[in-house]
């Protein structure tokens, strides 16, 4: 694990909790020193603070993306607007947490990317096989409401566009791809692409649902995931 954190304090206190949760981590304290052993040496998992000096973690995002590595990256951000959340998912985060943070739940969250990178078959992804509603065409592929979906290569298509999603962004797609139809609520939203549920307080969910919104909507189509109030999501085209 790769950690950037320009504060001595916080860095050295994540350190010290990340390594006794039994986690390999190299610490360094700012985004040149990041970009240059992640170059050097490739983690499993990046844990970048947004706001550093010189080269920030967004920055250090957009350059590792740009370079094609697909690399989880998890972002600790005192930024609280959702507008400076959206900022990090653009970069290419998968995920964040908003200081100051329990460390039991960046935990949780680097236990879930880490997860979504083990090799596991793609297919085996998402929903439960109980009641699905997903038209599967083959252990690679879903589809359902012009949507389209290989999991393998971990590609998707509204159309014949091709989306560009993050991690986190192409899980939940698929999660509502392979229920189309069918309402899920968000704790199960939460359990199956987070594994935990962060609670009725938390605005993650409703941020990642959002951001997925702007790169699937198209002027003049319909709208595919709509928001059930009180309860959670449904994919459907209306």
């Amino acid at each position: 694990m790769l950690l950037a954190e320009d504060d001595r304090a916080i860095r050295h206190a994540l350190e010290r909790a990340l390594t006794l949760e039994g986690y390999a981590v190299t610490a360094v304290a700012d985004g040149v020193e990041a970009l240059a052993q992640a170059h050097k040496t490739p983690p499993d998992v990046l844990v970048l603070d947004v706001m550093m000096p010189g080269i920030d973690g967004l920055q250090v995002c957009r350059v590792l993306r740009a370079e094609g590595d697909r690399t989880p990256i998890l972002m600790l951000t005192a930024l609280v607007e959702t507008a400076d959340r959206i900022a990090g998912l653009d970069a290419g985060a998968d995920d964040y947490v908003v200081k100051p943070f329990d460390v039991e739940e960046v935990f949780a969250r680097l236990r879930a990317l880490l997860r979504r990178t083990s090799p596991v078959p793609a297919g085996a992804s998402g929903g439960d096989g109980a009641g699905r509603s997903e038209p599967q065409l083959s252990d690679r592929q879903v589809e359902a409401a012009g949507l389209r979906m290989d999991l393998q290569a971990r590609r998707a298509w509204r159309g014949k566009r091709e989306l560009e999603l993050t991690r986190t962004e192409f899980e939940l797609l698929e999660l509502l791809v392979r229920n189309a139809g069918i309402v899920l609520d968000h704790s199960t939203i939460y359990d199956r692409i987070w594994g935990y549920d962060f609670g009725p307080g938390s605005k993650n969910l409703a941020v990642y649902v959002g951001y997925l919104r702007r790169k699937l909507d198209e002027p003049g189509a319909p709208q595919l995931i709509h928001t059930v109030r009180g309860v959670g999501y449904v994919l459907r085209e209306d």
